[in-house]
């Protein structure tokens, strides 16, 4: 993402707002977070960890359920609410000798010391980043030298039918824009961090209508975070014609969604 770009107070309320519908919808933020174990378990995990852009939790309780989990997993969340979940749904952790501290911060501004952090994983949350090698930066600084980073973010392919939907509509920002597998190589070897691999993942779950994929987008808290997007509410007549342009894409009557998941890893 481009400098201010995005509406940090919209993230914030939106993913607060989906903290009670969020689990019910998270089926791909589900897999991803499985999926990004096969890569930090092979890193290796020890000491005080960071879940960056925690949500409620997923990851998180992941990291505290391998055999020999991390002494503490610091749990981050832009939003007070997914904190609360989080900490409602995990509990205590299962080994006594392992502990859970949970942060309201935003990614963009992390108040840790420098070098303190033995990894740092996040599960696609750093595409709600308006500037990413900032965020890059200072976590270099706070990871101790060579342990890993690994996360998993939205690639440009991401809801390409919707974003081609509106483009028959009009010319606004309806749905945002990620960095490309090249970018991130780029931002990752310019803010220092070295062995770099970044895996692609490409979803296509599908749908009834296009209201049915919209409604897990609202659940899950994915709302559209530019800040140039339409002020007013959509009118019914744009939708509608979205709609219509949506179903252009329809195959064996459903609808296809693309998501695109780069999965990342480095080292400080």
């Amino acid at each position: 993402m481009n400098a201010a770009l995005l509406d940090k107070p919209r993230i914030r309320q939106s993913f607060g707002a989906a903290s009670r519908t969020y689990d019910r919808a998270a089926a791909l933020q589900r897999r991803s977070a499985s999926d990004l174990m096969r890569p930090i378990e092979e890193a290796g995990i020890r000491g005080t960890v960071l879940d960056l852009g925690c949500g409620t939790g997923n990851l998180t309780g992941l990291l505290l359920a391998v055999p020999i989990p991390p002494k503490t997993v610091i749990a981050l969340d832009i939003a007070p609410a997914m904190l609360d979940a989080a900490r409602a749904k995990l509990g205590r952790p299962l080994n006594a000798d392992s502990t859970v501290t949970y942060i309201c911060a935003d990614a963009e501004r992390l108040p840790f010391a420098d070098a303190c952090l033995d990894g740092v994983y996040s599960n696609l949350a750093l595409q709600w980043c308006d500037r990413l090698d900032r965020v890059l930066t200072d976590l270099k600084r706070i990871m101790k030298p060579g342990s890993p980073l690994i996360f998993s973010t939205f690639g440009p392919q991401t809801l390409k039918e919707l974003k081609r939907a509106w483009a028959k509509v009009d010319d606004l920002p309806h749905v945002n824009d990620f960095h490309t597998r090249q970018e991130l190589l780029g931002l990752l070897q310019t803010t220092g961090f070295s062995a770099c691999r970044i895996r692609q993942f490409v979803h296509t779950p599908r749908y009834a209508n296009v209201a049915d994929l919209m409604r897990e987008l609202k659940a899950i808290g994915a709302h559209n975070a530019h800040l140039a997007r339409p002020k007013n509410l959509t009118g019914k007549a744009r939708m509608q014609a979205m709609y219509g342009a949506y179903e252009r894409h329809r195959v064996e009557g459903s609808l296809p969604a693309t998501f695109e998941i780069l999965q990342v890893s480095a080292r400080a």
